[in-house]
C-alpha cells in the first residue's frame, strides 16, 4: 500500500509540472492546464493524508516542535511584510524635499484636479524614449486625483491613432473630459493645469477692460502695460477684450468681469450709469484707482463717489511703509508690502508677499452704505500710515507720521471687496452648477501692482488672478500657482575648483593615511 501511495505522490507532482508547462507553453490549451493542476493537487493531498501517522509523530518530537515554531515565526514575519506593503500601496505618502518643491503640484493644480467629478484622460503622443518625462509629470496629477488616467502613444508605432487625433508633432497632450477635448504641446505644470481648466470649464469667460480714460492697456508690453496679465488670463481660459463705454453705453451681457484699471480722468455720467446697470444684473467689477501724484493730476470725484456707494471711502493720501520691508525687493517706503492678509476667499491660504507702488489709502465705511458692506482683503503693515502730505512725499521723500496733519496710522486697507445679493434674490442657485446670484465688487487703491514692470514681485500675479477668480465665481482658481524651479547650480572659480580637487585627491586621503601610520606606530 505504501508503494501505491508513493506512486500517487509522484503522479501528482508530474501532473502539476505538466499543468505549468501547458499554461506557459501552450496558452491556447489553458483549460486543460487547470484540470491537470487540480488533479495533481488532489493526488498530493491523498498522499499527505496517507502519511498522517508519520506527520503526527514528527510534530510530536522535539525537533518537530522547534521546526514548527520557526516556520510559524517565518510566516508571521512574511504576513507582517505583506500587510505593510499592502497598506503602503493603498495609503502612500510622499515628501518633496527640494528647495522649490519642484516635484509637488501647486495649490492651484491640486485644487483643480481634486474637484473633478468625472474621469479625465490624457493621451500623450511622444516617442517612446520620451515617455518617462511625461510620466514623472502626470503621475503627480494622478496622485492628487483618482479621476485622472494617462495613455502613452508613440506616433511612429501607432500612426493610425495619431492620425485619428490629428496629431501633427511629438509632445502633443490631448485632454478629454465629459466629451470635451483640449490639447497642449508643453509639459510644464502651469500649461497642463491651464489646459485642464479649459477642458473642465468648457467655455471661455469674457473679461472686459475699460478704455478711453488713460486706463492700463491689456495689449501693451510697456512697463506700465498689462500684457503679462492678459497672457495669464488667456492661459486660464478667460477671453480678454477692451471696451469704450462712451461708445457702447452698455457692458456686454457675456461679461464675467469688468475691469477699470487706473483711469487718469474721471468717468462721464452715462459711462457710470452703464457700470451701475451692469452691476444691477449681478455683474462683477474690479475698480483700481491710483492716487494723484502731482498737482496737475485731476481727481476722480465721480468714481470716488461711486466707491463710497459700495461702502469704501477712497482718500487722496499715499500709503508709506515704515517697516523697511520694501528693501527686500529693492523699493523704498512708497511701496507698501503686504505679508498678512485678512480672512477672505481671495486670500485663502495666501502666504506670499505682495507689493503696491504708490497706493491710495482706503477706509471701510462702518455699517456699510445702502446694504453694501465692504471687507478688507489686503492691508499694509502696522508700521505704515496713509500720508496726507503727498506734495512733501513726492518732493523730498522724507515724511513722518503726523496724525494732526491728517495722516492715518496703519494698518491701512489697500484692497477691499464687497459681495451683495439683492433682497429678492433666490437663496440658492436655480441649478446645482449655477453660481450664486450676487454682485461682486473689488476696489483697490493701486493698479501698478498688476503691471508688467511689477507683476513679477512675489505674489502680485496670484493676487490679481485670485481676485478675478473670485469675481467670476470660479473659486477653484483661487490659490497659489505653479512656480518655475529655481536655478540651484553652484558656480565656482578656477581657484575654487583647483582647491576642491587638491582637497579630494591629496589632503583628505593624506590625513587618512597619516592617521593609519599613527595608529600603527602606537600599537608597535
Amino acid at each position: 500500500m505504501t508503494r501505491i501511495f508513493n506512486l500517487i505522490s509522484w503522479l501528482g507532482i508530474a501532473l502539476v509540472v505538466g499543468a505549468v508547462g501547458i499554461r506557459f507553453g501552450v496558452p491556447a490549451q489553458e483549460k486543460y492546464a487547470t484540470y491537470l493542476a487540480w488533479a495533481g493537487l488532489a493526488s498530493i493531498l491523498v498522499y499527505i493524508l496517507s502519511q498522517w501517522r508519520e506527520i503526527w509523530g514528527f510534530f510530536g518530537s522535539r525537533s518537530g516542535r522547534y521546526g514548527t515554531l520557526a516556520a510559524s515565526s517565518l510566516l508571521i514575519v512574511l504576513g507582517i511584510l505583506v500587510a505593510v506593503n499592502y497598506i503602503g500601496r493603498k495609503q502612500n505618502k510622499r515628501w518633496d524635499l527640494t528647495a522649490s518643491a519642484q516635484y509637488s503640484l501647486s495649490d492651484q493644480s491640486r485644487s483643480v484636479v481634486q474637484k473633478l467629478d468625472a474621469p479625465l484622460t490624457v493621451m500623450v503622443f511622444a516617442q517612446e524614449p520620451q515617455f518617462q518625462g511625461y510620466r514623472d509629470r502626470l503621475k503627480e496629477y494622478a496622485y492628487a486625483s483618482k479621476n485622472i488616467t494617462a495613455e502613452y502613444v508613440d506616433p511612429d508605432k501607432k500612426p493610425l491613432v495619431a492620425q485619428q487625433n490629428k496629431v501633427q508633432q511629438y509632445g502633443t497632450l490631448i485632454f478629454n473630459y465629459k466629451g470635451r477635448s483640449e490639447r497642449t504641446t508643453a509639459n510644464t505644470e502651469q500649461d497642463i493645469t491651464n489646459t485642464i481648466i479649459k477642458v473642465v470649464s468648457g467655455q471661455v469667460k469674457k473679461v472686459y477692460f475699460t478704455q478711453g480714460h488713460g486706463e492700463r492697456d491689456p495689449n501693451s508690453g510697456e512697463r506700465d502695460g498689462y500684457q503679462a496679465i492678459n497672457t495669464a488670463l488667456t492661459n486660464e481660459n478667460y477671453g480678454v477684450e477692451k471696451i469704450v463705454l462712451a461708445q457702447t453705453s452698455k457692458v456686454p451681457d457675456d461679461a464675467s468681469a469688468l475691469i477699470i484699471a487706473g483711469p487718469k480722468t474721471d468717468f462721464f455720467g452715462p459711462e457710470l450709469d452703464a457700470v451701475k446697470a451692469y452691476l444691477e444684473r449681478n455683474g462683477k467689477l474690479l475698480l483700481m484707482l491710483d492716487p494723484p501724484v502731482n498737482a496737475s493730476a485731476p481727481e476722480l470725484p465721480t468714481l470716488i463717489a461711486f466707491a463710497h456707494e459700495w461702502g469704501v471711502d477712497v482718500s487722496s493720501s499715499i500709503i508709506v511703509d515704515g517697516s523697511g520691508m520694501g528693501r527686500l525687493i529693492g523699493a523704498d517706503a512708497s511701496v507698501p508690502i503686504a505679508a498678512n492678509y485678512p480672512s477672505h476667499p481671495i486670500t485663502e491660504r495666501f502666504t506670499v508677499l505682495t507689493a503696491y507702488p504708490l497706493s491710495r489709502g482706503l477706509t471701510i465705511v462702518q455699517g456699510g452704505v445702502n446694504g453694501h458692506s465692504a471687507v478688507a482683503v489686503v492691508e499694509s503693515s502696522p508700521q505704515s500710515w496713509a500720508e496726507a502730505d503727498v506734495k512733501a512725499l513726492m518732493s523730498s521723500g522724507e515724511v513722518t507720521l503726523d496724525e494732526a496733519k491728517g495722516d492715518k496710522p496703519g494698518p491701512v486697507t489697500i484692497v477691499a471687496a464687497i459681495a451683495y445679493a439683492k433682497p429678492d434674490a433666490p437663496a440658492t442657485p436655480p441649478t446645482p452648477d449655477a453660481p450664486k446670484p450676487e454682485t461682486r465688487v473689488v476696489i483697490s487703491g493701486d493698479s501698478d501692482f498688476a503691471s508688467n514692470g511689477v507683476m513679477g514681485i512675489q505674489g502680485n500675479k496670484d493676487m490679481f488672478m485670485n481676485t478675478i477668480g473670485w469675481l467670476s465665481q470660479q473659486e477653484n482658481l483661487i490659490s497659489i500657482r505653479a512656480k518655475e524651479a529655481s536655478d540651484r547650480r553652484l558656480t565656482l572659480t578656477a581657484t575654487q575648483q583647483s582647491n576642491i580637487i587638491w582637497l579630494a585627491l591629496l589632503i583628505v586621503p593624506g590625513l587618512v593615511f597619516a592617521a593609519g601610520i599613527y595608529s600603527w606606530t602606537r600599537r608597535r
